[in-house]
């Protein structure tokens, strides 16, 4: 398995993690305030990670001289902003039609994103790509979508920018020696504390169960924490057009999930859109993989 391959595989196994998300705040306590479970799950992945740096050869003290470098400080605003755009998007305009918007944009945005900061400039075959499984991602949740709350369309937006704007900003660092699990301790710790003050303002009863203890620390750890540092390392080894699309693995995820742990149903046509989703990240992969090395980093716009 070369290099490239090796970061698809990251970056897929990351959107793995990130699908069980949903399901795992589902089978969570009722009164488990969804804004609430946003901050806490990037709060908890951020001690996770500080625990964790020591244990990678990385140093905590290294922290303070990656908070004055601007690209970090993208990462570590746009991963907290993404926490309250993103459930805000889903509490108004319903679990489908926010995820849709805020995953589906994602790599439009990233795309245009990486393009403007890093000159890379987009290839055919992500273009490709990324349609087919946006376009599958769009019957996945026919039936579902209610696009009358410009509010809830524009948190929800926000939140693809967010996302995509930490993985161009993560890719700007990664390039420059900055290590897999320093991106994301950075961007978390100082992220969680400036979501302190929301938090405050939120019902956080719940945590004291078991049920809500639970929900919180699979989340921090295994969709905040773990998942990011894999994604941190496929991000290293691919451009950010790219890694936004095979990132759709996560809607894709979940629902599955949803159809076997919580009994929800599917109709054809978002059957259909799963494959089409499916279809369009095997695009992405074969052409990631078939890339030569000189062609896996776009053209620099002249």
């Amino acid at each position: 398995m070369n290099g490239t391959r090796g970061s698809i595989l990251f970056v897929v196994a990351a959107g793995i993690l990130f699908g069980t998300a949903g399901t795992a705040q589902a089978l969570g306590p009722i009164g488990a305030a969804p804004v609430a479970v946003g901050i806490l799950r990037i709060q908890v992945g951020a001690v996770v990670l500080l625990a964790a740096m020591p244990l990678l050869g990385a140093r905590r003290r290294r922290l303070f001289d990656l908070w004055r470098r601007p690209p970090i400080l993208v990462t570590a605003v746009t991963a907290a902003l993404y926490q309250p755009l993103f459930f805000g998007a889903v509490s108004q305009v319903g679990v489908a039609f926010g995820t849709l918007v805020a995953v589906g944009s994602e790599p439009v945005f990233a795309g245009v994103v990486g393009w403007l900061a890093l000159r890379h400039r987009p290839t055919a075959g992500w273009l490709a790509a990324t349609a087919i499984a946006v376009t599958g991602l769009v019957l996945r949740s026919a039936g579902h979508l209610d696009g009358g709350n410009v509010e809830g369309l524009a948190l929800a937006l926000g939140a693809g920018l967010c996302s995509a704007c930490y993985t161009v900003a993560a890719k700007h660092q990664l390039d420059r020696e900055v290590t897999a699990i320093e991106v994301p301790a950075a961007s978390f710790v100082l992220g969680g504390l400036l979501l302190l003050p929301l938090l405050a303002g939120q019902p956080t009863g719940w945590v004291t169960s078991a049920g809500g203890l639970a929900l919180v620390l699979y989340l921090g750890v295994a969709t905040m924490a773990v998942a990011n540092v894999l994604l941190t390392r496929g991000i290293h080894g691919l451009p950010p057009g790219p890694v936004a699309t095979l990132m759709l693995t996560d809607p894709v995820v979940a629902t599955i999930l949803g159809v076997m742990v919580l009994g929800e149903s599917l109709a054809p046509v978002a059957a259909v859109g799963v494959v089409l989703v499916l279809a369009g990240l095997l695009l992405q992969g074969v052409v990631i993989a078939r890339a030569e090395p000189g062609d896996l980093e776009p053209a620099p716009v002249l």
